[in-house]
């Protein structure tokens, strides 16, 4: 059965890489660095600012790439002050609190991130929990994060399902053992199945979703359907 449904932020409840791309294309550019949306998904997307600045800007110093990074992040703030949620994700809370399912929200994004983006979501209170990558030993594509949402929650892995947007981090939740649905709002759904992902959605108003999570949830009822 079903008890628990563990969220990543950008990306999988809110769209937030056109704006990550704007923003790091306006930093980048002050070093004559020129990024197209290839390079940005290759080599930006699902990985954290440390080891971005270090593989882009590696003639930066420790202290002045935790600089670029913080300046990046507050530009990102100044941008997204109009995010939406994606399709059906209030449908969602709204279900797993009728089924009584708990939830948290596992990311990589900065503290500071991941607190304006509830607050601007207007979502701060939708989780029992929330696991950040600067609380962990690793962020993902390592399992931790996850292992430490499990941990916190008191359930298996089996028990949970996983929403993740991107390549690393569908590898963290399967690699920590969790059934994981890609949603396809940023990568080509074939990747997302490619690195782990049972399934590859757009929104969570897919139907091939809501079968699925009803099914774990009422299976005796779906079977006589």
């Amino acid at each position: 059965m079903l008890t628990a449904i563990l969220f990543d932020l950008d990306g999988t409840i809110v769209n937030t890489d056109p704006i990550h791309y704007q923003a790091w294309q306006q930093m980048l550019c002050k070093y004559n660095i020129e990024i197209d949306e290839k390079f940005y998904k290759s080599r930006i997307s699902g990985r954290l600012n440390p080891e971005i600045v270090k593989d882009i800007l590696p003639e930066l110093s420790s202290a002045a790439g935790r600089e670029f990074a913080d300046e990046k992040e507050a530009l990102f703030r100044e941008l997204a002050s109009h995010l939406q949620p994606l399709n059906g994700f209030a449908e969602l809370i709204a279900w797993t609190e009728v089924h009584q399912l708990k939830r948290a929200l596992v990311t990589n994004a900065p503290r500071l991130n991941a607190e304006f983006m509830l607050e601007v979501l207007g979502i701060t209170d939708s989780f029992h929990q929330i696991v950040l990558a600067d609380d962990c030993v690793a962020g993902k594509p390592d399992p931790a994060p996850y292992q430490v949402a499990l941990s916190k929650l008191g359930i298996p892995a089996e028990k949970a399902i996983a929403l993740e947007d991107s390549p690393s981090g569908i590898r963290a939740a399967v690699g920590a053992g969790i059934r994981t649905i890609g949603i396809a709002s940023t990568h080509d759904p074939n990747v997302l199945l490619e690195v782990g992902s049972f399934m590859a959605i757009p929104d969570f108003t897919d139907l091939h979703l809501w079968t699925l999570l009803n099914s774990l949830i009422e299976p005796d009822l779906i079977r006589s359907t």
